[in-house]
Formats: C-alpha cells, structure tokens, sequence
C-alpha cells in the first residue's frame, strides 16, 4: 500500500495559515452578532422605557388623553387596578391588556417581559416594559410593548452576509497566503537545488545567495561560508592522505626491496639486513607517531599533549635531550628555568629542532636556554644553509620540504616543525625563524608561569 503524499512546506503553512484565519473570522463573527443583538436589545428596551416615562408624567400631571401618541412601531396600553384598560396608542387592543394577569404579578416597575407579537398584533416577538403611575390609592400600570422583528432581521441578514463573504475572504486570502509564501521561499527552493547540484557533483560548491538582505541571504552566506571551510579542510585531508601515503610507502618499500634481495641472494648478510630493517622501522614509528599527533591536534575534541601540565625545568630539560646528540654543544643555565607544561611535550619540541639542525648544519650546533622576561627562552642555531626569508612561514605546513632538503637519504618526513609549532601553540608559546649569519637560529618562548592554556 502506496503511504500518501506529505504536503510540501508551502501548503502546511498555508493550511495552518487558513485554518488559524477560519476560526479566528468565525470567533470574530460570533462575537460580532451576539455584540449587535445585545446593543440592539438594549436599545429597544431604553426606547420603550423612555416612551412609557412620558406616559408616565402625562397621568402625574393628569393631562392624559384617551388616545396616546406614540411611535408606530409601538403599542401602549394604561391599565388600571383592576385590569381595565383606560387609554390605548393606534394599534393597541382597547379591552383586552398585552399581558396577562400571571405576567402582571410579581412584575416590577423597569422590568421586562417578552411575548409573541402575534398577541397583540405586532409581526415577531415583542418587547413589553411595565410603568407605574398615579397616586397610590388609584395605581395605574403604563405598558409599552415593541417589536423586536426588525432586529432579528437585521442580524439574520449579518449572519447570511457573514456566512457568504468569509469563504471568499478566507479563498482570496489562501491565494495571497500561496503566492506570498511562494515567493518567500522561492530562495528556500533554490537553495534546496543548489545543495542537490553540489551533492550530486554538478556545480561547484557554492550555494546561490538571494539579492534581498534577510534572514535567507544570511542563511546562505552562512552556509557558504562552512561550505567553504568543508572543501578548505576535504583539501587539506586529500592532501593529508596523500602525503602521508607516500611518506608511508617509502619505507615500506625499503624494506621489501632489501628483503626480495635477500630471499634470492644465499650469502645474505642478515647482521646488516637487520639493521637496515631497524632503521626503517624506527623511521616508520617515527613517522607514525608524528600523523597520530597531528591527527589528535586536528580533531575538535583531542588534544596534542594529553598529560597534565606540571613545573618543568627546562634548561635541565634541554640538556637531557642534547646529551644524546653529540655534535650538539649547550650549555646548562645557572638557575633553574621553570615553565609550567608537559614534559614529554616539551622533550618533543627540543629533539625535533636538534634533528633538523643536526641533519642540515655544516659543522655544529648549539642550544640554549635563558630567561627573557616573563618568558623563558629555547635557541637552537646551525651553520647550515637555512631558510630564506620567503620560506619561513611555509616550512612550518605539513610535508614541507625545501629544494635542498628533498632526499631521502635526510631521513626527514616534513613534519618535524609542523609537530614543533603545534606543540608550543598547546603550550601557550611562539615559533620563530631568523638568520643566524650563516645557518637558521629558531626561537621558542614558552610563559614563564601559565596556570591555564586555551590550547589545554
């Protein structure tokens, strides 16, 4: 069984739209023509009773006639004690009073009492308002009857004009509802397009942005915006990938090179294979543990350095590094030089400067550590060709390496810097590149005392 259509957008907003509009026109008409009857009512009941007070100050004075003008819409009668009636208006009956005697009990003075008109001659139902009048030893009741047809006329014909004009109200309405909301999310719909066309690889990855500056133009300059961070971080990824495949391969390939050669050679030298075999693996592990770090840094929810920070000396630091690296000279600092940070961080930060100086220095490379005001800082300088000013910054990008440090035989994967300036970014630090006259001195300020980092 075929599950029916779900209503677009569109038409949901213009039903709920309708819907809203019916019942609040129908409440409205409700109200309208109670409102109208009630006036109406009461302003036949202040007209009858203004008519039988003049009645009324007509038999206090004694001037009453027995033929009473009145409007012709009304009826008045002037009964007395004993319900013989003693004058009458044109149209009211002369012996037989507009109320009975059980509607004439209890009845007050004001009070109001309704009839059917055809008792007394008038078309519908009737208003009746009873008066007394006279001295108190000969009372006199003044009744003052109209009808209330007219009224009920009247409202009969609002609610037919009513009942008639909301549906074509609410149609023209639904129409104006459609095409206004047509035309708003017109943009909506182009939209939808835009991200089908990107999806389905048709166009490249932008979404059309409306000319009207309104919550859909900012909707689609935002989502422009993150589709552009998405390509930015896909291309990135790529090249991530690539980069690290081909960085992958290459030891990879080393060693099933040597070991394809020594399956078919019988006097294999396996003391040396195996130590060819090493250095590729650790140059493997190496490399492997650089992409897990950056691959922590690059994820929104890890972190690059995951123990807690502590007081670390970094000029003992410094020298525990430098010690396993002979052509290394360093000096130790007088007193301590405290930093708050990680110290296996930290000990990756310094080993990777010390390998890149060692592997493209001349003859020799020296490390210090000293105090340069609220920070604490790490140099390393060689005498090696270094960097030119163009390329200081590009150094520090992932698999970067400059023309005259592409071998292989360098040992080098790219990384080494990218580790360095991302580890000092977590330790609330700075990188820096400068001329050494000759070689590279790199700089690395670390805060002296930092109880809290963004990057932590």
């Amino acid at each position: 069984m075929r599950r029916p259509r779900e209503l677009s957008l569109r038409a949901r907003l213009v039903l709920v739209s309708v819907l809203a509009l019916t019942v609040g026109l129908a409440a409205g008409g409700v109200l309208l023509i109670g409102v109208l009857n009630f006036a109406l009512l009461r302003a036949i009941s202040t007209e009858t009773q203004e008519t039988a007070r003049g009645v009324v100050n007509l038999i206090d004075q004694k001037s009453l006639s027995q033929r009473i003008e009145a409007n012709p819409a009304m009826q008045v009668q002037v009964i007395d004690a004993r319900g013989r009636v003693l004058a009458i208006s044109a149209g009211a009956d002369r012996l037989v009073p507009m109320l009975h005697d059980d509607e004439l009990n209890g009845l007050r003075d004001g009070e109001v009492r309704d009839i059917p008109g055809s008792r007394i001659g008038l078309p519908g139902d009737a208003r009746v308002v009873m008066l007394t009048a006279g001295p108190p030893t000969d009372p006199q009741r003044v009744l003052v009857a109209r009808s209330t047809n007219d009224l009920r006329q009247g409202v009969h014909i609002l609610r037919l004009a009513l009942l008639v004009t909301f549906p074509l109200i609410i149609a023209l309405l639904a129409i104006v509802l459609w095409r206004a909301l047509g035309a708003a999310l017109h943009p909506v719909d182009a939209l939808r397009a835009g991200a089908e066309e990107i999806t389905g690889g048709t166009r490249a990855g932008r979404l059309p942005v409306p000319e009207s500056r309104d919550e859909i133009h900012r909707l689609a300059v935002t989502l422009n915006g993150m589709l552009s961070r998405l390509e930015s971080a896909r291309v990135r990824q790529r090249a991530f990938v690539a980069d690290a495949a081909h960085e992958l391969r290459s030891p990879l390939t080393n060693m099933r090179t040597e070991l394809e050669v020594a399956q078919r050679l019988p006097d294999t030298d396996w003391a040396a294979l195996t130590g060819d075999l090493l250095t590729d693996v650790d140059r493997l592990s190496r490399l492997v543990d650089d992409l897990l770090l950056l691959a922590r840094a690059d994820d929104g929810g890890g972190r690059a350095v995951a123990a807690p920070f502590r007081s670390v000396d970094l000029g003992a630091l410094v020298g525990d590094v430098a010690d396993r690296y002979p052509a290394v000279t360093y000096v130790r600092p007088p007193a301590p030089m405290e930093v708050t940070g990680e110290p296996d961080a930290l000990g990756r930060v310094v080993a990777n400067l010390l390998d890149n100086a060692v592997r493209h220095a001349t003859s020799s490379v020296q490390a210090t550590v000293s105090e340069n005001g609220t920070y604490r800082l790490i140099t390393v300088t060689d005498d090696g060709p270094g960097i030119p000013q163009a390329d200081r910054e590009r150094v520090f990008d992932r698999f970067t390496r400059l023309d005259d440090a592409r071998a292989r035989d360098a040992g080098g994967s790219g990384l080494g810097l990218a580790i360095v300036r991302e580890l000092v970014r977590r330790h609330g630090g700075i990188v820096t590149l400068s001329d050494a006259s000759p070689g590279l001195r790199v700089d690395v300020r670390l805060p002296a005392l930092h109880e809290k980092f963004a990057g932590n």
